[in-house]
């Protein structure tokens, strides 16, 4: 058995399938009663030896099919015990291997770091790499702005999610060496809502220089609420649900968990029928003049992290997966449809809506809801993604890279298509992984080539800045003038600017 002394005591880990794997570590104090909606405290150190054979209970939440899903039981919540991590090494030595910090996603309310989809054995083993997964404050308990009701003592009550992330990468930082990890080589990577709490951590004065390169999958800048009003507004209307008066705001504090749950459900329900975008994040991190003193994305511009190199993708049909989950979008006459676009569209930008119409249906052989997704795709993924590599590209010439996840899952007939998540069990290398055949379908040779070449070229940007792999075409960096873009499929190929129609449809907004 592996034993690790970290700055909280000893940690003695185990050995399976090749890989030195330690569970359940806490990096951060029992975030309750006054520690709720505080940032992250230092753990208490312990006596003798903790036993990381185990994973830690994840963030309170509501049980979610995708569990199940990703090949999951639906694991045990703890608001007291969630704060833990989990690390995959080849050897607990003296070696400084590239580490790579997954960050999951679950649209800022749902998710954990022990999915199966996550399993870091591939990448440790096979890769020689260390690999660190981690569960964060959710929902209402980790991104509740309740400055204006509990005053400053709360003010970066809406970023505690963000600042667990923060803790996590301070705990590689001050530990990681001792499991053969180099704490000059960090790697942030995550998707979804991971991907953009990647993308967050990129502008977060907090998080500057824990870490040296990033990748964000399917997520971006698109998420973070602007200033402290609309959050205000959203903390009010939580309070509204749990009918407590703003003047008894404290009463938060004792509030029992499935309660704290229940309402913040009810307001995701809400959102999600109101906006037409089918994403429903109304949980997210914003600016609030403590953790985040203006929108990360100006602060990149700015060169937040002048010379980080930047790997960021989409997948080429994100939105059939929400759309596919969710019945109302099966079956959507004219007037649906004119609606849900008025919802996620303003007005003075209708003529986008025509425009893609005329570019990608020309005949009018699409349906409704695959035009639907067409339009979200490139407004909630695509258009922020953009947005992103843009902003880094002046500042690490050279060093940003894009793709587009092009492989159709042949899973429930080829439903889900390049959804939204699809890329993750090939980006690990797990296409064998618990629950990934009913996203991808039955591996053939051909994807496990795929995945192959993912996996490589993902911990080939870990350990170089540059994403290389037998197998793909020689990968060039990105730039607005020529925006190569690798196309990640079962033929991969490079292609010039393949968003060149959403750049144009979105860059005015």
């Amino acid at each position: 058995m592996a034993i690790v002394e970290i700055a909280s005591g000893k940690v003695e880990g185990f050995e399976k399938r090749g890989v030195q794997q330690f569970r359940g570590i806490p990096y951060a104090a029992p975030p309750i009663g006054e520690r709720r909606w505080r940032p992250p405290a230092a753990v208490e150190p312990w006596a003798g030896t903790f036993e990381a054979t185990e994973y830690g209970p994840i963030a309170p939440q509501a049980p979610s099919p995708f569990h199940t899903a990703l090949g999951a039981a639906i694991p045990a919540t703890d608001e007291k015990g969630c704060l833990t991590l989990n690390v995959w090494t080849p050897n607990a030595d003296g070696a400084k291997r590239p580490v790579m910090v997954w960050l999951h996603g679950g649209s800022y309310v749902i998710g954990d770091g022990r999915t199966p989809w996550y399993d870091g054995v591939h990448y440790a083993r096979q890769r020689d790499v260390v690999v660190v997964t981690c569960n964060y404050r959710l929902g209402a308990l980790g991104y509740l702005h309740l400055d204006d009701v509990l005053g400053d003592d709360f003010a970066s009550s809406g970023n505690c999610g963000l600042l667990d992330q923060v803790a996590v990468l301070e705990w590689v930082r001050d530990n990681i060496a001792g499991f053969g990890g180099d704490p000059g080589n960090v790697t942030i990577f995550g998707e979804s809502a991971g991907a953009m709490s990647t993308s967050t951590l990129l502008g977060t004065p907090a998080a500057a220089g824990l870490f040296h390169r990033a990748i964000t999958q399917s997520g971006a800048l698109a998420h973070v609420y602007p200033g402290p009003e609309p959050a205000t507004e959203v903390a009010h209307d939580f309070l509204t649900e749990m009918e407590i008066e703003p003047a008894n705001a404290r009463a938060l504090l004792d509030a029992p968990i499935d309660q704290l749950i229940a309402a913040q459900d009810a307001l995701v329900a809400k959102q999600f029928g109101g906006t037409g975008e089918g994403i429903g994040i109304i949980f997210q991190p914003g600016v609030d003049g403590e953790v985040l003193p203006r929108h990360p994305l100006d602060a990149v511009r700015d060169g937040s992290i002048a010379g980080v190199p930047l790997l960021a993708g989409v997948t080429s049909e994100e939105m059939k997966l929400f759309i596919t989950f969710a019945s109302e979008f099966n079956e959507m006459s004219d007037e649906q449809l004119a609606t849900r676009m008025s919802a996620a569209v303003s007005p003075g930008l209708a003529t986008v809506v025509d425009d893609y119409k005329r570019h990608f249906d020309p005949d009018a052989q699409l349906t409704r809801v695959d035009l639907w997704s067409r339009i979200l795709t490139d407004r909630v993924f695509t258009w922020p993604c953009v947005e992103l590599l843009t902003a880094q590209a002046s500042n690490a010439p050279g060093s940003v890279y894009a793709y587009e996840f092009a492989f159709r899952s042949t899973a429930m007939g080829g439903t889900f298509g390049a959804a939204h998540a699809v890329d993750i069990p090939f980006t690990f290398d797990n296409l064998s992984a618990p629950g990934a055949q009913f996203f991808v379908g039955e591996p053939t040779s051909e994807m496990q080539s795929l995945a192959t070449a993912c996996a490589d070229a993902w911990t080939s940007f870990a350990r170089t800045g540059r994403p290389s792999a037998t197998g793909l075409p020689e990968w060039p960096a990105w730039d607005p003038r020529g925006a190569a873009t690798m196309i990640l499929d079962t033929a991969p190929k490079l292609a010039a600017d393949p968003w060149a129609f959403a750049r144009r449809a979105w860059a005015q907004t």
